[in-house]
């Protein structure tokens, strides 16, 4: 195990010489918000020993020299708003915040490529490219606060996902501080790149462990001129999911696929005090597709309510696009609110695998006395059940909460799924990616980890343990 040594006043001293002294703080009381991210179990808040709020490449360089010169370690942090404590210390060290570091630096309408710094928050993304004519297809429900830097670290996947991919598939380059304290360029504005390694995809979806992104060359593709979402209720959860590949191979490839079950859709209902569409008895699929023509629209939307129809739906409707996206995207914050600690799981099985592997969340949530609601991609097999705590008592909730996990899992590999579909490992999870994950490939993670960062100070204690 890793020694660490702490940050001390001539460390902070030092600190202040790379980033003007305001920009680098280490009392308690403003530290408070970097001690945690959206994830509210209060046994994964750890404060950290300074927070650096950096403004250049080159200050990040500086900072991670120092950092390993010293043994320190570094966690880096965009706006916060993981649910797998990827950006808390808990290893102590410093957090380094790219909250200033928010500009977008070039729009190459040509390229159909942006470039932008990691603070920038999705949403802001998504209006610039929207300002120019473009659409920048990545679209996680937490677009509005969430970083783009976050959301490359973890390969977010979001609302766009299975038409366009997931943040993986909008990337071609990245500018980030290595481990050592190197500026390198990985990728950038080509198209394509078998030169070598593909490095890039490497740190895409690494958690800050490999690498600190600086810098991100977004795919841009031409803003769909028609667009309709189409609100699908059906009368159980089989029947919903059922309906999803049938659409997929009647020729259409949606935006996207959501569903939410009843559980879900009556706790977003009385969450925004709105009434929802059939939320007495309904479970949802949320169709998005997008056409080069109103004709072309028209006839992707008559074959979906077509064989929504033939296949059980109580009804079909074009949706308030406002109204359902907002009920859709308030799924984690009504639990929020429901239950101030929960537990967000973001598990992926094959896609006709998410009706079973529910309804075994469901029978699970009973033999241990959890109220579990579901919500995610159906068009990707990403479910989002979130485990609420309510008024369990600490010592149950801490007891019962990881052999609840456990068994979920359990469920979920054996239908050939995984711990995460866009969320990440984080420290959240490290017990149970050293329990499912093949022994080998850990080793070659770790292999990897590692080489390129030898004292191990990028965001120690994430993904997995050291040996």
């Amino acid at each position: 195990m890793t020694e660490y040594k702490t940050v001390t006043p001539e460390i902070l001293d030092k600190l202040t010489k790379i980033v003007d002294s305001k920009y680098v703080i280490n009392d308690s009381e403003r530290m408070e918000p970097y001690s945690h991210d959206e994830h509210t179990d209060p046994k994964y808040i750890k404060y950290p020993e300074a927070v650096v709020m950096p403004a250049t490449a080159e200050e990040i360089a500086a900072i991670v020299k120092l950092a390993n010169q010293e043994n320190i370690p570094i966690v880096p942090r965009g706006a916060g708003t993981g649910l797998a404590s990827a950006a808390v210390p808990f290893k102590g060290g410093i957090v380094l915040s790219l909250e200033r570091m928010n500009q977008i630096l070039e729009i190459d309408e040509q390229n159909m490529i942006m470039v932008v710094q990691p603070g920038m928050t999705t949403g802001d993304v998504q209006k610039a490219a929207n300002e120019k004519g473009f659409l920048y297809a990545g679209d996680p429900c937490s677009a509005d606060s969430s970083s783009i830097g976050g959301n490359v670290a973890t390969n977010a996947g979001g609302n766009k996902a299975v038409k366009y991919g997931t943040t993986r598939q909008q990337v071609l380059g990245v500018e980030i501080v290595t481990a050592q304290g190197d500026i390198i360029t990985l990728g950038g504005k080509c198209k394509k790149n078998s030169t070598g390694y593909s490095l890039l995809n490497l740190i895409i979806g690494s958690e800050g462990t490999l690498g600190i992104i600086t810098k991100i060359y977004l795919k841009l593709v031409a803003l769909p001129k028609n667009v309709m979402d189409l609100l699908a209720v059906f009368p159980d959860l089989k029947t919903a999911i059922d309906i999803v590949p049938k659409i997929m191979s009647a020729g259409i490839t949606p935006v996207c696929v959501e569903f939410m079950d009843n559980q879900a859709i009556r706790c977003c209902e009385e969450f925004l005090r709105e009434k929802l569409p059939h939320s007495d008895n309904g479970f949802y699929i949320i169709v998005s597709v997008e056409g080069d023509s109103e004709e072309n629209l028209e006839d992707q939307c008559c074959t979906i309510d077509e064989l929504c129809s033939e296949n059980g739906a109580l009804t079909v409707l074009v949706a308030d696009p406002v109204k359902i996206w907002k009920a859709r995207k308030s799924f984690a914050e009504a639990d929020r609110a429901k239950s101030l600690v929960y537990s967000a799981e973001d598990l992926v099985v094959p896609m006709d695998q998410i009706p079973y592997t529910i309804e075994k969340i469901a029978e699970l949530g009973a033999k241990y006395g959890f109220t579990i609601h579901c919500a995610g991609h159906a068009g990707d097999g990403n479910i989002h059940a979130n485990i609420l705590k309510e008024t369990m008592s600490d010592a149950d909730w801490s007891a019962k909460l990881p052999a609840l996990q456990n068994e979920i899992y359990e469920i979920v590999y054996s239908v050939g799924g995984k711990l995460s579909g866009e969320h990440g490992i984080g420290y959240k999870r490290v017990p149970l990616m050293e329990k499912f994950c093949d022994p080998a490939e850990l080793d070659m993670m770790r292999a990897i980890k590692q080489a390129l960062d030898p004292n191990l100070i990028l965001n120690p204690g994430k993904i997995f343990e050291y040996k």
